[in-house]
């Protein structure tokens, strides 16, 4: 039997989903293998997805606790981090993420996403660029489930909240949210783009802002918050990817926030971009 490592793992976590975990398990599952995927489902009430491979992933109950959003944030960040730390004796690379977060390789750069990182494993962890896509709600219709999320938004919002350090090549302790990796640096791949889709449909996400129990556990003003990028998106004029995605790189990799050297900082004057159609299909 032979006691090589397999190369990657993926890991979420979820709760009340209703569009993100079937793609996830697509994505992943082609890019790593779906018995290399592991998915932590907060609730006991938690069903499965519908998925033709949904019986090689890994997955695990935990048993929910009702926590304000900052707290559950904290201890979400804190299993991932040992669960992961304990996976890492099994496998070479590991991505941890939010399941509305897609890590793309930028097709121009000619490789699969796995033999990409396979070449990047000598630092620590890797984060891509962040874009946090959202509907334009003058351009766009409603998002279709069925058909790949790029061929259907064209716009994103250059943000430094979503330039996580999601790929770890060794054993680490994610900070809240896995937004920074604690008493590491980060740094920004030239190719890899983490896209967020949390705001991917006007009505399926300010949707989730009358879920009467995330009100309850603080999450009002976190979700207006993030309803804002509908605005952002539908009144800014986007510039064009080669204009912006290079300059937007650099800013971030120097800019540290004030009180967190470990995380990105935010971009001036909420910049959006319209995504190259080289990505059209990749998610």
């Amino acid at each position: 039997m032979s006691n090589a490592k397999k190369q990657f793992a993926a890991l979420t976590t979820v709760r009340n989903d209703s569009l993100f975990l079937g793609k996830w398990i697509e994505y992943y599952g082609k890019a790593f293998g779906y018995k290399n995927l592991f998915v932590f489902l907060d609730g006991h009430d938690q069903p499965l997805p519908e998925h033709p491979y949904v019986d090689e992933v890994n997955f695990l109950r935990l048993p929910h606790m009702p926590l304000a959003r900052s707290g559950g944030d904290r201890r979400r960040a804190r299993i991932m981090s040992h669960l992961a730390r304990g996976l890492f004796w099994l496998f070479d690379t590991i991505l941890v993420m939010d399941v509305d977060e897609f890590l793309v390789l930028d097709p121009n750069a000619g490789d699969s996403l796995s033999d990409y990182l396979a070449s990047k494993s000598s630092r620590p962890t890797l984060s891509g660029l962040g874009l946090d896509v959202g509907q334009h709600l003058e351009k766009e219709e409603a998002i279709d489930p069925s058909q790949p999320f790029l061929n259907q938004r064209r716009f994103a919002h250059l943000s430094a909240r979503y330039t996580k350090p999601v790929v770890a090549n060794r054993p680490v302790t994610w900070g809240s949210g896995m937004h920074r990796v604690k008493g590491r640096n980060y740094h920004i791949d030239e190719n890899l783009y983490l896209l967020h889709f949390g705001m991917v449909d006007y009505e399926r996400s300010t949707g989730k802002t009358a879920d009467q129990s995330r009100i309850d556990a603080g999450w009002s003003k976190h979700l207006e918050r993030r309803e804002e990028l509908f605005k952002i998106i539908t009144t800014s004029e986007a510039q064009a990817w080669d204009d912006i995605v290079p300059s937007a790189r650099k800013k971030q990799q120097r800019g540290r926030q004030l009180f967190a050297w470990n995380k990105p900082k935010l971009l001036r004057g909420n910049p959006v971009v319209e995504i190259n159609s080289r990505f059209e299909g990749l998610v």
